[in-house]
């Protein structure tokens, strides 16, 4: 599984739907303002990973093996007000990178902190209430140090966060959903062999640029890519070299963007 985010700076968000008509003239669709990164041919999936990678935008990308559920059970789970709790978490692994990077990048510009908006496209099946109060369950949480964070080495960064600034849209009235949505393609092709064919790489390759890096290490293992679990799972469940590919790119198993203190299950 795999969540995907596109950080843009203010200035450069009316400029976002320029960039989706030149890329629909791009693929050749000039009629819709979807675009269907699987469906498309290779030539134009590399074209339109190409195009990001050379705009102001910065993604991140988390992907889970979630092999290592198989037979796992975590009481701690129930406690997360949510019944998509797995779909939150990883947002929660996904934001923790976000906020550091636009708080790192409002403190540069600013020199004090910077509201980001966030934008969520629209999944069924998922109450976004109950992930408001799941993120408002780990802010309180962090504050008061009564209940310790099970993940120790990581935390939101709390102050670019608002929770009216928080809003979900269908993707395809978005045009900024449409740039997380063909990062997380492009790694899907990269790591998948079950649904989409033999991996292919390229594609996520050719983000390189854009793909995220940690403001004080510049390393993108870790943060613009993150893979959960761990490199050593991948062991564990024989995942074959060519799903490793694209990890090895981005610099797995490598130094990460912080140490880990602990190696916790997948909650």
């Amino acid at each position: 599984m795999i969540v995907s985010a596109a950080v843009i700076p203010a200035e450069f968000e009316p400029d976002v739907q320029v960039w989706i008509t030149e890329l629909m003239k791009l693929i050749g669709s000039q009629q819709l303002r979807d675009i269907h990164f699987q469906k498309l041919r290779p030539d134009r999936k590399a074209l339109v990973c190409s195009y990001i990678a050379q705009k102001r935008v910065k993604l991140f990308v988390v992907a889970s093996n979630k092999q290592n559920m198989q037979g796992y059970t975590n009481p701690k789970a129930s406690n997360i007000p949510s019944n998509s709790w797995f779909y939150c978490w990883l947002t929660r692994v996904l934001l923790e990178r976000v906020t550091d990077f636009v708080h790192a990048a409002s403190m540069r510009k600013y020199g004090e902190p910077k509201l980001m908006k966030l934008e969520y496209s629209e999944r069924g099946g998922l109450s976004y209430s109950q992930m408001h109060a799941y993120y408002e369950w780990l802010r309180l949480k962090s504050a008061s140090g009564a209940v310790p964070l099970y993940i120790p080495w990581g935390n939101l960064e709390w102050s670019v966060m608002h929770r009216d600034l928080m809003t979900v849209f269908n993707h395809k009235e978005r045009d900024g959903l449409k740039l997380p949505d063909i990062a997380a393609s492009a790694f899907f092709k990269a790591l998948d062999i079950h649904d989409t064919g033999a991996c292919d790489p390229a594609f996520a390759k050719l983000l390189a640029p854009a793909m995220a890096r940690s403001p004080e290490r510049k390393l993108t293992c870790g943060y613009g890519v993150k893979l959960l679990p761990n490199w050593r799972t991948l062991d564990r469940f024989a995942v074959p070299e060519p799903q490793r590919e694209i990890l090895r790119y981005y610099g797995y198993p490598g130094p990460q963007w912080w140490q880990k203190v602990v190696e916790p299950g997948p909650v």
